[in-house]
């Protein structure tokens, strides 16, 4: 049984919506953020990444950018920049990149389903990373981005979204980076009370993009109901932002790799260990290689382009997690070749999200990385299917594109 919660979101009005919503706080660094808010100080990143407010030597988890956070929204809540909705809501959201579309439904997700996993992850966490968003959470009171989750997708839910987006929208612009944003409000007590039936029949909700955010509201709501000895269950900290998509809408990105060095090997001893394990095959004269199926592999070395393709018995077929291409090439060249055997904490190794392309790995290769891998992208039955077996996903497996919004709708935990 899943729960979906309706609540009373704050949002920018209509007129300020295209100045305050930004990009989430992890898919730009300050640098990129403190370029971003340039004339814009409504920008929903001086809230998500309040350290461009503040001396550059600041670090990004020291305890003023929390504060600098609080204070940006703040106030953007006292000059009526954002303001609360009069009654509790559900809200639909889409999305239009090129030509895919995604719709889903914004409300508020329950810590107790993340603990009982009902909602189901296929990703750890970082301590120092979680650490920074509960302490964001926390100190603002307030989720300020939403968690990416996934349903399985229902006809009845897909038949009345379609309904109610006939109305005119609430948003509908399109952002810098040429993402179209549309927001519905639902507050019809009938379509709430379908939704929520609906979702109480479903086993399970997942994780797609958000792991930290999910942990960390969970460890808030956690705290917050130790520290309250009138804890009831119906307190606003019991639940977290979410966007909820059906699986069959959603697109995932091939989530590429680059290597700064090659552990001490020439370019020929290295290319000799590859072939240990893989077919290699160059590309013609400044053809660039993209995967085109699972289990192939592009890879980037001084200035030219191989295809790589596994050889028999190099990984278990049956087994979901250590067939992903991403094991495959973590076990089979990343570790015993390359000597990087924990991606999370290794600072040789970099992760580019597919929505750069592949120029941005030659960019990155050309300029004095040592060799760069194209992968095939994760499927989203794969992670389900992998979720729903208690496993976990290598680091970095997945890329969704379009990102979420941060800053159309804030849900305050009291």
């Amino acid at each position: 049984m899943a729960v979906i919660k309706p609540f009373k979101g704050y949002r920018p009005t209509k007129k300020m919506v295209k100045e305050v919503a930004s990009p989430p706080y992890d898919v730009v660094n300050t640098k990129e953020a403190r370029d971003l808010v340039k004339g814009k100080p409504y920008s929903f990143l001086h809230v998500v990444r309040s350290e461009v407010d503040l001396p550059e030597d600041v670090d990004s988890y020291d305890d003023r950018v929390y504060a600098k956070a609080k204070e940006n929204l703040d106030r953007l809540v006292d000059d009526k920049i954002m303001v609360e909705d009069e009654n509790p809501s559900i809200y639909l959201y889409q999305q239009q990149m090129d030509d895919h579309k995604q719709i889903g439904i914004l409300a508020c997700a329950s810590v107790e389903d993340y603990l009982n996993d009902v909602i189901k992850k296929h990703e750890l966490t970082r301590a120092a990373k979680e650490k920074d968003r509960i302490k964001h959470v926390d100190t603002l009171n307030a989720n300020t981005g939403p968690v990416f989750l996934t349903y399985p997708a229902a006809p009845e839910i897909d038949n009345l979204i379609d309904e109610l987006v006939k109305e005119d929208p609430e948003y509908h612009f399109e952002a810098d980076d040429g993402i179209i944003h549309t927001l519905w409000m639902v507050n019809d007590s009938h379509a709430i009370k379908f939704f929520t039936e609906e979702f109480a029949n479903m086993p399970a909700l997942y994780v797609a993009d958000g792991h930290h955010r999910t942990a960390s509201a969970a460890k808030v709501g956690t705290i917050r109901k130790e520290a309250n000895p009138n804890h009831t269950g119906d307190e606003e900290y019991n639940y977290f932002l979410a966007v909820f998509f059906p699986h069959d809408q959603l697109k995932i990105l091939d989530y590429n790799r680059v290597v700064k060095e090659l552990n001490g090997l020439s370019d020929e001893d290295f290319l000799a260990k590859v072939k240990e394990n893989f077919a290699v095959e160059a590309t013609g004269n400044n053809e660039t290689y993209h995967p085109a199926k699972i289990h192939t592999f592009g890879m980037y070395l001084r200035g030219k382009w191989y295809k790589m393709t596994p050889k028999p018995n190099t990984y278990d077929v049956n087994d979901p997690v250590q067939s992903l291409d991403v094991a495959i090439l973590q076990n089979n060249l990343l570790t015993p070749v390359l000597n990087i055997t924990d991606p999370r904490q290794d600072e040789r190794i970099d992760f580019v999200g597919g929505i750069r392309g592949l120029k941005e790995l030659e960019k990155r290769v050309d300029e004095g990385e040592a060799v760069a891998f194209a992968l095939y992208p994760t499927s989203i039955e794969e992670l389900m299917s992998i979720a729903d077996s208690g496993e976990i996903m290598p680091p970095k497996s997945t890329w969704f594109e379009p990102k979420l919004r941060s800053g159309l709708v804030v849900h305050f935990l009291s």
